[in-house]
């Protein structure tokens, strides 16, 4: 089955999403396990898609930020056992923070791509409640001896305000109308049954409430107004611009995704949810590390041939709302443009660090089916320590008319 070319078409074909709950004691996943939740979406991915021979599964490649715990111990490898795959499977972990599971996806693209490989799964986890972000870190005290980066660097709150600092037309009330924007759309899509789609439902038990069963994500505030935002504290900075409104929560979830080339997805009849176009990591200041994604996307761009103008449909990770805001100013794209984050964003359902770009993917494979108008789209997200990561996706589906 595998390829004898050094070059082939690399497919989405399928991705799941545990619902994300807030971290913390009160939250829906405070006594479930980290590899349990990626094992579920793994098992539905089975499921979903029986064609799929998973003794012939190359690589599974998991991200965790903090790989400790529940975490540790090569999750990638240990989950594929603990999700019933074959033993000859094999797997490992990564971490590129934020970006782990969208890194999980083009590493093994890359293989996917090259011939090594024919089916991979690549995912992420991150269980905040159980490993906050930072736990068990020493940084080395050179970064700040030697002046490698700004204090600011090390808190993720403290690079936001950075970027107001930098993008002064950016105000506070423009980042919390965003924040309402990103909750209206996300409360329209769930509504809608959207969001339904790329759930799997996961068994919780909970010390206070006992066994429950996690349906819906559990982040989301829809009647958020505007002068609730308005009235939450500035943490990172007296008088500041970041607050709990504008900005992705602490959660836990999980997620995971089928890649294949498009050869053996065909050959197998597996769904071809979107093409691999290219993809461009970028490192920035870490004090800034909010405009990561703008100089990933101008490299990738400029890669693949494409204009910002040929992009459909973009879905940006809401770490926070200024960072996406620098993006879309930078490009030249309104604040409230349809294209960009139809379903709303991490603002509204959540961000578990290294899960969250295959949700980003999942969620454009289904927008693809339906916008068979759109060609080109991207999934873009900023990335702790200076980074940005982007990834430009094809639409199979596409037609140039709106279906």
């Amino acid at each position: 089955m595998a390829s004898t070319t050094n070059s082939r078409n690399v497919v989405f074909v399928d991705g799941i999403r545990t619902p994300f709950g807030r971290a913390g004691k009160k939250g829906i996943y405070a006594e479930t396990r980290a590899d349990d939740l990626v094992v579920n979406c793994i098992r539905e991915l089975v499921r979903r898609n029986p064609q799929l021979p998973t003794d012939q599964i190359d690589e599974v490649a998991i991200a965790a930020t903090t790989q400790i715990g529940d975490q540790g111990l090569t999750i990638g490898r240990s989950a594929a056992m603990l999700a019933g795959l074959s033993e000859t499977v094999p797997g490992y972990a990564i971490d590129r923070m934020c970006a782990g599971a969208m890194t999980a996806v083009t590493n093994t693209a890359a293989g996917i791509g090259f011939g090594q490989y024919d089916i991979a799964i690549a995912g992420g986890v991150e269980h905040m409640g159980r490993h906050p972000m930072g736990e068990g870190v020493d940084p080395n005290p050179r970064f700040l001896a030697d002046k490698l980066v700004d204090p600011s660097a090390l808190v993720m709150g403290n690079t936001a305000e950075n970027l107001h600092d930098r993008f002064p037309s950016i105000t506070k009330e423009r980042t919390d109308a965003y924040a309402i924007g990103s909750q209206q759309k996300y409360e329209a899509a769930r509504a809608a049954g959207k969001i339904a789609q790329t759930l799997v439902p996961i068994a919780t038990r909970h010390v206070d409430s006992g066994w429950g069963y996690a349906t819906a994500d559990e982040p989301p505030r829809p009647s958020t107004t505007l002068e609730d935002l308005a009235a939450l504290k500035t943490p990172f900075r007296t008088a500041g611009r970041i607050t709990a409104g504008n900005a992705a929560g602490l959660n836990d979830g999980a997620t995971a995704a089928i890649l294949a080339g498009e050869d053996t997805a065909k050959e197998l009849g597996l769904p071809i949810g979107m093409r691999m176009v290219g993809f461009a990591f970028k490192g920035v200041d870490p004090a800034v590390m909010g405009i990561g994604p703008v100089p990933a996307t101008e490299k990738l761009l400029d890669r693949t041939g494409l204009t910002i103008g040929d992009i459909g449909l973009f879905e940006i990770n809401e770490a926070f709302a200024v960072q996406v805001l620098a993006f879309l100013e930078h490009f030249g794209i309104a604040d409230d443009d349809p294209r960009v984050n139809m379903w709303g964003g991490a603002i509204a359902c959540g961000h578990p660090l290294a899960s969250s770009g295959v949700r980003l993917m999942t969620q454009l494979s289904h927008q693809f089916k339906e916008r068979t108008d759109v060609r080109y789209g991207l999934t873009t997200m900023c990335i702790g320590m200076g980074m940005g990561g982007s990834v430009i996706w094809e639409n199979p589906n596409y037609t140039g008319e709106k279906a």
